[in-house]
């Protein structure tokens, strides 16, 4: 495994240089990971966490929608959905109509819906409520992330959290170690290799098991090429030290199915990994947002979907979040401004589905804004002590309290 540079590290993650300087960040390769699943696999029926952040500012009005409230159609006028083009949940509202698959999910019962979740005096801007929902802390700012705090807790070992990605969110810094990145790219078998390489993979049942083995690796060779080669066309940006972080500017990654896809092909090989971190950008929405917005709750809903069904039978949640919600008003440019509280989705088969947390009133606004009705550090209790199986204060901080959707 490669360690990045330590300058690099710390343009791409923003973190502070005591926690990088300490913990360092590492580089991994898919087929890496592979090895590590062979070597120290996780138990088969361990819980997985897999993190969904949706950068730039979802709007949650238009994602979980209460398309019979008149102040919704009053606010937003041309942006607003009628009633009978969302999907139905319950208490009065609905789904977005370009998530055809959570609602099959809230059929199911296997979707969560937090409502109203953000923090204390909210901040509007991207870098700085970024911050605070990454490293769980409000109120005065911190060099360590939240799984970077887990990870410290519980082994210190890198491959236990990874983000897909070639940069590292500060999320999964910690104090003494930092999680481990795996950029979207991969390798490349020469052509006149291909044949020789299936050659090899080829098993027998009378193989010893050591030939077995090594036959098992040239097969896994293949599928990771494979893989990536799937998703060359959609993988990021050459990873670039001097670009400003999309992490903390809003602008998140594309290609969310490709990230989860590898994912997918992680928790399959049971390797040793409990979260996983993915992301999606482009949810600040200023103008044209019900079409863009349209666009990327559907690759939302496909992605997170198609991957829900490649991990069936496995304790994997998911979770997606935004760094905050957006106006209730809409702007002069069919488009929606920097808000406060939105909905956090909770999707997997361990999950109670059902609405969790209040609905904010459009009829009690903060100058504006939603007014919380859930802190999202109550849904990160819930994810460590359920999910990762940690006690919540030794992350969190004293006096939080866990939900019911798990």
């Amino acid at each position: 495994m490669d360690t990045l540079t330590r300058r690099k590290f710390l343009l791409a993650s923003g973190v502070t240089a005591g926690v990088a300087l300490v913990g360092g960040a590492t580089a991994v390769t898919l087929h890496e990971v592979m090895a590590a699943a062979e070597a120290n696999p996780l138990p088969g029926d361990a819980s997985v966490l897999v993190l969904v952040t949706l950068y730039g500012g979802n709007d949650g009005l238009n994602t979980v929608i209460p398309a019979g409230d008149p102040v919704y159609h009053s606010s937003r006028t041309d942006l607003a959905y009628e009633e009978k083009d969302v999907l139905p949940l319950a208490d009065g509202l609905g789904l977005n109509p370009s998530m055809k698959g959570f609602k099959t999910l809230w059929d199911s019962k296997k979707l969560a819906i937090v409502r109203g979740v953000s923090y204390p005096k909210p901040d509007h801007s991207h870098f700085r409520s970024m911050a605070i929902w990454q490293t769980a802390s409000p109120t005065s700012p911190l060099p360590t992330g939240w799984l970077g705090r887990w990870l410290d807790a519980n082994g210190r070992d890198p491959l236990k959290a990874i983000a897909i990605g070639s940069t590292l969110p500060p999320l999964l810094a910690g104090a003494e170690v930092a999680g481990a990145a795996l950029p979207l790219g991969g390798i490349t078998i020469p052509s006149a290799l291909h044949s020789p390489v299936q050659s090899m993979g080829r098993t027998d049942p009378a193989d010893p098991a050591l030939e077995a083995r090594a036959a098992g690796s040239m097969t896994d060779l293949l599928r990771v090429e494979q893989t990536f080669a799937a998703h060359t066309a959609k993988s990021e940006p050459p990873d670039d030290p001097e670009r400003p972080t999309d992490g903390n500017s809003g602008g998140g990654q594309g290609a969310l199915g490709a990230q989860l896809d590898v994912v997918a092909r992680c928790i399959a090989a049971n390797a040793p990994t409990r979260a996983y971190s993915v992301s999606l950008g482009g949810f600040d929405t200023h103008s044209n947002e019900k079409g863009t917005q349209s666009k990327l709750l559907g690759e939302l809903d496909s992605a997170v979907n198609g991957f829900l069904g490649k991990v069936k039978g496995k304790q994997v949640v998911v979770a997606v979040y935004s760094e905050f919600g957006r106006r209730v008003a809409a702007n002069a440019n069919q488009g929606t401004d920097h808000g406060t509280a939105g909905p956090v989705f909770i999707a997997g088969e361990p999950v109670a589905g059902g609405f969790y947390g209040d609905e904010p009133s459009l009829a009690k606004l903060d100058d504006g804004d939603l007014a919380a009705t859930t802190d999202f550090r109550d849904v990160y209790a819930t994810l460590v002590g359920k999910v990762l199986g940690t006690d919540p204060g030794q992350i969190l901080g004293a006096g939080r309290q866990q939900l019911a959707f798990l």
